[in-house]
């Protein structure tokens, strides 16, 4: 005969068992009710405590002046490694001596390159003076030639003067020996044996000479007056070439000048080269890495040959940021931060329960992105709220941090992630657009966020 469920039931209830009289009694779905009431408002005032929203974004310790961020000392000449003053990780004091480098290059391999230089300027500087002495002398001759041709042009002209007046005295001779001459004829023919012929003939004589003697002074005097425009002519040609010599000879200065320039200009090339064949610390740190190992190596100009870390950087963390959150961020703004090799525990709704975090502030903001799209944000210690950094902090090591915004609730926060709306800030809170760190609103949104930080 088959059994039944109804049949086992039966027999169940009248079996001593404890458990089955417990499963006959107990009340579970009250039970079950009161556990999950209790789950929904634990969940419920979970949603209502406080939440700190904030902007996270990850980069590196570095300096914040450019000058204390690691440097690489290039050589500014060709040449050839040959000593080495100093090894990685020494400290060096400004000025010191790192590497010495020689000349590869002809034209200065010569070590007696600047005494001959320098010899060569100065023997350009005497012809120099040599040629404006001949300039001067030249000078003097021209002056010498103008006063000769003012004073051949007044004989000459006085010669002129002086045959005028003989031409005139001349002429008025020939003029009473004609005369003369004429009675003479006259009275020759007229009066029969009071003339003799010897005495016409005698005047006769007097007239040739005299106008013999007229044509002679005319000649010369139109010799003189040729003399005379011939006088500019003969001294002009003497004076123009002088003056040509002496332009030549200033001409000759002025490319000796521009050669002695060159000259000069070369030996102070020549002087600061020879200062480059030492490479000295630009301040004081130490030594990092050498790029070249060794001496006898070459290097070119401009390559690097050792890596310098000044000494006592201002610290700072470069901080890359989303550019959905940049706007959110602005000078002075409290920033956690968290670095690579020091534990930390870090909820960043809950600051208060960081551990191994330390405080910093927003120094600047860059205004455009990097390659990657983001925005780099330099952040300095906030010692005004928290402890200073570790002095163990090297530069380069790995930060992440978190920019301290608005408080909200709990679920506010789960509601606004699961939406996906963007973080939000108080107007007041909002950086102008052309702002940048170092404005007076920076830093009074800066010590305001510091006074806060200090009554809180």
């Amino acid at each position: 005969m088959a059994t039944t469920d109804l049949d086992i039931e039966r027999e169940l209830k009248h079996l001593p068992l404890e458990t089955t009289a417990l499963l006959g009694t107990a009340d579970t779905g009250r039970i079950v009710s009161r556990w999950l009431i209790g789950i929904l408002l634990t969940l419920g005032a979970a949603m209502l405590l406080p939440w700190q929203q904030s902007v996270s974004g990850e980069g590196r310790v570095t300096a914040l002046n450019p000058s204390d961020r690691p440097q690489q000392l290039q050589t500014r000449i060709d040449g050839r490694i040959e000593a080495w003053f100093v090894s990685e990780g020494q400290f060096v004091k400004k000025g010191d001596s790192i590497v010495r480098i020689s000349e590869i290059k002809d034209d200065y391999l010569n070590p007696n390159v600047v005494p001959l230089t320098r010899d060569q300027q100065v023997a350009k500087e005497d012809a120099i003076a040599e040629k404006l002495n001949k300039a001067a002398a030249l000078a003097t001759q021209i002056a010498q030639l103008e006063q000769q041709r003012d004073l051949k042009l007044q004989q000459t002209r006085a010669k002129i003067e002086q045959y005028r007046a003989e031409v005139r005295q001349v002429t008025l001779e020939d003029s009473v020996a004609r005369d003369q001459l004429r009675r003479r004829e006259r009275l020759f023919r007229d009066s029969l044996g009071l003339v003799s012929v010897n005495d016409l003939q005698s005047f006769q004589v007097k007239v040739q000479s005299a106008a013999a003697k007229l044509v002679e002074k005319q000649q010369m005097l139109a010799i003189t007056e040729t003399d005379l425009s011939s006088v500019p002519v003969e001294y002009g040609e003497k004076i123009a070439k002088a003056r040509s010599d002496r332009a030549a000879t200033l001409a000759d200065v002025s490319e000796s000048r521009a050669e002695v320039a060159k000259l000069k200009d070369k030996l102070g090339s020549l002087a600061m080269r020879t200062a480059f064949y030492v490479i000295e610390a630009p301040q004081d740190g130490y030594v990092v890495r050498a790029s070249r190992a060794g001496q006898g190596e070459i290097v070119k100009a401009g390559e690097p040959v050792v890596s310098i870390q000044p000494a006592h950087p201002r610290k700072a963390v470069e901080l890359y940021v989303k550019p959905m959150d940049v706007a959110l961020l602005k000078p002075g703004r409290h920033v956690r931060v968290y670095f690579d090799g020091w534990p930390a525990l870090q909820v960043s709704g809950w600051p208060q329960v960081a551990v191994g975090t330390f405080g910093a502030q927003v120094e600047v903001i860059d205004q455009f992105p990097s390659t990657d799209g983001r925005f780099r944000v330099l952040l300095v210690p906030d010692t005004a709220r928290d402890e200073a950094w570790p002095a163990q902090l090297r530069l380069g090591t790995g930060a992440e941090g978190w920019a301290m915004l608005d408080n909200v609730t709990v679920g506010w926060e789960i509601w606004r992630q699961l939406n996906g709306f963007p973080l939000s800030i108080k107007a007041s809170d909002a950086l102008p657009g052309d702002a940048v760190a170092g404005d007076g609103a920076g830093k009074a949104s800066a010590k305001a966020s510091a006074k806060d930080g200090g009554k809180s």
